[in-house]
């Protein structure tokens, strides 16, 4: 799978898309990966990824290719 994804019109690295997700900066983001739902608010394709916000915690968090849906599993 490749490295960078297209979301919402223009490529995104694992860490820029965990930053979309978070609106903020994050430590270290692992690897892109499809998730296996659909958008809930217009049916788009979802991308998954886990990242490390702080030393603390680790996230993974879901965002829609098409749309502005985003959420965490902290939600």
């Amino acid at each position: 799978m490749s490295e960078n994804r297209v979301v919402q019109g223009r490529m995104v690295t694992a860490q820029t898309l965990a930053e979309l997700i978070e609106d903020d900066s994050v430590m270290e983001a692992e690897q892109i990966s499809e998730a296996e739902t659909d958008c809930p608010e217009c049916g788009g394709n979802v991308l998954e990824v886990g990242y490390m916000p702080s030393v603390t915690e680790f996230v993974t968090g879901q965002k829609c290719q098409d749309c502005d849906w985003a959420a965490t599993d902290r939600d």
